[in-house]
């Protein structure tokens, strides 16, 4: 056998050593994640409400913080701004008038869901609950699904429905 040969050989079996003993160890990369971990970022929203916070709004209380938090993207009264528009008028039952909350957006609790998980843009979950249940009175309201008074929590919001629902395929039923 030449020394190559050999030298291979010793660098295969050094790495099936090195190998079986990492694999019996494992790679270390972390701990499992416990429940109270993880509940921080299980803040998932059903269709039907279910993970809705206790908190509620209105859209007289959703103006100021909109006009505060949200219009410099947004636009005045969600009307335009860089960011997508919020009201794009009337509500329609179709797609002809663009993607707005009330004619593409398939649930309420949705609207709840991205607003908190999301918003604003320069500062993502730094809203509380109070305030997301207030903005999502207000942007409802904005879009005429809503009055300006009509107090949004977590029993009313699943109610809403919003004008296009029925005309999304919902991939798996059984979860809602």
């Amino acid at each position: 056998m030449s020394t190559r040969s050999i030298a291979i050989a010793a660098g295969v079996l050094g790495c099936a050593c090195a190998a079986a003993a990492f694999a019996a160890e494992g790679p270390n990369l972390g701990k499992p994640i416990s429940e109270a971990d993880l509940a921080p970022w299980n803040i998932t929203i059903m269709p039907d409400g279910t993970g809705l916070p206790a908190g509620s709004g209105t859209a007289v209380q959703g103006a100021p913080i909109f006009a505060q938090k949200c219009a410099s993207c947004h636009g005045d009264q969600g009307r335009g701004g860089f960011a997508a528009f919020l009201n794009a008028g009337p509500p329609k039952a179709t797609l002809d008038g663009g993607k707005s909350i009330a004619n593409f957006w398939p649930y309420a609790t949705t609207i709840f869901d991205f607003i908190r998980r999301a918003m604003p843009a320069t500062a993502p979950k730094s809203l509380s609950d109070q305030e997301v249940y207030a903005l999502t009175a207000y942007v409802l309201y904005l879009n005429k699904l809503i009055g300006e008074n009509d107090r949004i929590d977590k029993d009313a919001l699943p109610k809403v429905k919003l004008p296009n629902r029925d005309n999304f395929i919902i991939r798996f039923p059984e979860r809602i």
